[in-house]
């Protein structure tokens, strides 16, 4: 069942689910659609096209964490397995500092290069890796879960960072026609970390834009606001809401969105990344502070926003949990209809789809310059 009820009806048929790349389909990565709400009026355009939809004054909220090539095969014994490595913990007191602690999922090879789910555990067992590494299962990371569960704690013997350079690849999921080069899964804003660290999958939302279009929306006023949100490994079968991640809000960040507030701009989140580290750096009073944590915010209706005047994103299916955040920021009734019109109008929907760019209804909430 959809998280938001009035979308429980809508289907995506399977001709509408983007399998390749923008630049494997038209002329480059910018090459997609945009469709535009404001309120319940639904309007469609290029991507090309976003600096007429936005003003001087408007802030960008981008996340700048670097895709990781997080999946690599394994073996359990004589089974074949994948391992997608989503987020990196820390030793428990009194382990000392050898390994490396990760939330995994173990995936099952399909036969045709994609992965299937597979239950998880059991507690104890020993996954090779490429290049001789080990890989322990713990328990499950909900405590207290299902023997089964799809994510568990897990120890590594080696460098996590230098195995995914080595031997990792993207993770791909079974509606993508062919594995991509990592390259395809980076955006224009990602910075590579000192630590190796970013996220198991690609902040998506961002990746239409180019070195080009950004500079031209600088040209028009629009400023841009970095953050870091280093994303898990998100269920492609159960979409389940996202459980803790690493953020990082700075100092000049909190002061740029909070500046454009007060002077009357727009503060738009690219992706649903952005909102939730954005939204975990700010108080009841939708000031934002500089903030290095974990968070576990999961954005709804009931709960709101407080520093998030409008959202740009990918399309998501209707039993997402992200429909949740996308309600809270655009109102059920606008949703419902934007929605919609993507699928009347055959909108693609994922990574490599096109955008949805939700904007405040003039009328009723735009903040007077």
């Amino acid at each position: 069942m959809s998280p938001v009820g009035v979308l429980e009806s809508l289907k995506v048929p399977d001709e509408l689910l983007a399998r390749v790349p923008a630049e494997d389909r038209g002329s480059g990565r910018d090459d997609v659609r945009l469709l535009v709400s404001r309120g319940t009026a639904v309007s469609h355009h290029a991507f090309q096209e976003l600096p007429r939809q936005l003003r001087a004054g408007d802030v960008l909220v981008v996340n700048t964490s670097p895709t990781l090539p997080a999946a690599m095969d394994g073996r359990l014994g004589a089974e074949r397995l994948v391992v997608h490595f989503s987020t990196r913990g820390d030793l428990p007191p009194g382990r000392g500092q050898e390994g490396e602690r990760w939330v995994v999922e173990l995936r099952a090879p399909d036969g045709a290069g994609s992965t299937r789910q597979r239950p998880g555990g059991p507690a104890g067992a020993r996954i090779r890796l490429p290049g001789g590494g080990q890989l322990v299962l713990e328990e499950p990371r909900e405590h207290g879960g299902a023997a089964g569960g799809r994510l568990w704690w897990a120890t590594a013997s080696v460098d996590v960072a230098g195995l995914m350079r080595r031997y990792g690849r993207p993770i791909r999921y079974r509606y993508t026609e062919r594995d991509q080069p990592l390259s395809a899964y980076q955006t224009v804003f990602a910075l590579p970390t000192l630590d190796g660290s970013g996220s198991a999958e690609m902040p998506s939302a961002a990746r239409p834009f180019t070195e080009p279009l950004v500079a031209e929306l600088v040209r028009r006023g629009v400023q841009f606001a970095p953050l870091t949100l280093h994303t898990g490994v998100a269920s492609a079968e159960a979409h389940e809401p996202p459980y803790p991640e690493r953020f990082e809000v700075s100092e000049a960040t909190a002061w740029l969105v909070n500046a454009a507030r007060a002077g009357g701009g727009r503060v738009i989140a690219v992706g649903t990344t952005a909102v939730r580290a954005l939204e975990s750096a700010s108080g009841p009073d939708g000031v934002v502070r500089a903030a290095n944590d974990w968070t576990g915010l999961v954005v709804t209706p009931g709960r709101g926003v407080r520093a998030v005047d409008g959202l740009l994103t990918g399309l998501h299916e209707p039993e997402a949990s992200h429909l949740l955040m996308l309600a809270a920021i655009a109102g059920e009734e606008a949703l419902a209809c934007g929605y919609t019109q993507a699928l009347e109008h055959g909108y693609l929907w994922h990574e490599f789809g096109d955008v949805h760019l939700i904007l405040p209804d003039d009328l009723m909430t735009d903040r007077i310059a």
